[in-house]
């Protein structure tokens, strides 16, 4: 079983490539996708028959040279070095929708934006299919007005 992994040790390293992409997904800090980029190098090296502790030596510098500068550019141009990144009910501030349940003074009804369905409270009677806009939020209430 080891001989056969030694031998296509670019299957391990494809796997592990992928393996940091799917977690990369779950983090979006572009932190592990710097070992993926590592592993790529490691199925490289596998493939020009380099021996296991070279790979290894591969995956760990290209992963340490992807930290240092992969990261740092993917970070300015996709996160826009945003230092507190709002919530999805944060971003909604600000935001337009269309009332798809009335929407009575102290009573609840819902708004959707941009397809997703969420709870609304109004000081105002509003009714169904007047564009809003929210004003405010409490936990995923949002607090919404007419235009």
């Amino acid at each position: 079983m080891i001989e056969y992994f030694l031998a296509n040790m670019w299957q391990v390293w494809a796997i592990v490539a992928v393996l940091c992409l799917i977690l990369e997904l779950s983090s979006g800090d572009f932190f592990i996708i710097c070992f993926s980029i590592g592993a790529v190098f490691g199925v490289i090296g596998a493939a020009v028959g380099l021996s296991v502790y070279w790979q290894i030596a591969v995956f760990a510098l290209f992963s340490l040279l992807s930290v240092l500068f992969v990261r740092p550019i993917a970070l300015r141009y996709l996160h826009k070095n945003e230092p507190n990144k709002p919530s999805n009910a944060d971003a909604l501030l600000g935001r337009t929708g269309r009332v798809t349940e009335a929407i009575k003074p102290g009573g609840k009804g819902y708004v959707q934006i941009d397809g997703d369905l969420w709870r609304a409270v109004s000081t105002e009677d509003i009714p169904t299919g007047t564009t809003v806009r929210v004003v405010g939020r409490e936990s995923t209430i949002i607090t919404v007005e007419t235009l």
